[in-house]
């Protein structure tokens, strides 16, 4: 495997919920095109389809291949960064990078021997805010204000000729033997869970909804992308801050039956 399809390999376009399965056939021609083969559908309306086959023109093997889960989170699975295009600015307060400067962190992180996921939503509303806020940046195709929605598979490829471009030009900086990897999405995601539990049980909100929190601690997290271990550090704090408050009800309680 030459470096460059060894690259190709550790990136994965996924597309959420996608209405048309002409769309999907699309997007396989399109990534095909420019070196790419993996796929992940996230409940998509149907598939496989004939309508796919015949508009990915000869890119069988990448939808042979595709693996189609129910939800995000299994799509994401074993990724360290995860890009989200939309076509518009949506209430997720997430760092907004171009095409091309996505193209370069994808490919740098890739270089890294990391997994990386560029997500595209449903043809009519794009990604959801909670599927967005599962990434660690939002990607915007610079098109014009008043005309900016482009088609799912005209999106996907504006991604994969940006990556193939950047690809052919890059050279990938040295990796260092003892960096960590950041944690993986599933990691994140019991860690996010944790949080939330934890944040509960020391009666953070007080009764607040946890969403905006939530959100912001996300993507505090998300942009600071610890590794295995430094997540474990994490879990422990939030084990012991449980304990504690779980001490603290048990005396409280006392006193009151007191």
């Amino acid at each position: 495997m030459t470096a460059e399809s060894d690259l190709a390999a550790r990136i994965r376009y996924v597309l959420v919920r996608t209405s048309h399965p002409g769309n999907i056939g699309s997007a396989a021609r399109a990534i095909r095109t420019m070196g790419f083969h993996r796929m992940a559908l996230v409940a998509p309306h149907r598939f496989p389809d004939h309508e796919a086959s015949a508009l990915a023109a000869g890119a069988d093997d990448v939808l042979e291949n595709a693996i189609v889960s129910e939800g995000l989170v299994d799509a994401l699975a074993g990724t360290s960064l995860a890009l989200g295009l939309s076509a518009r600015r949506r209430g997720v307060d997430l760092e907004e990078i171009t095409p091309r400067e996505a193209a370069s962190r994808a490919l740098a992180a890739a270089a890294r021997g990391e997994q990386v996921a560029l997500v595209f939503g449903n043809e009519r509303t794009g990604l959801e805010n909670e599927e967005l806020a599962r990434c660690h940046a939002m990607v915007r195709i610079p098109s014009v204000d008043d005309f900016s929605s482009l088609n799912l598979s005209q999106a996907v490829q504006v991604m994969a000729y940006e990556l193939r471009v950047a690809s052919l030009g890059e050279v990938a900086a040295p990796v260092r033997a003892d960096a960590e990897p950041p944690a993986d999405a599933a990691q994140m995601e019991r860690f996010f869970e944790h949080l939330s539990q934890m944040l509960d049980d020391i009666d953070f909100h007080k009764g607040r909804a946890p969403t905006t929190i939530m959100l912001r601690l996300r993507k505090l997290f998300q942009r600071a992308q610890p590794d295995e271990r430094e997540l474990r550090v994490m879990h422990g704090i939030f084990a012991d801050a449980q304990r504690m408050a779980q001490i603290a009800s048990g005396k409280v309680q006392g006193k009151k039956g007191e």
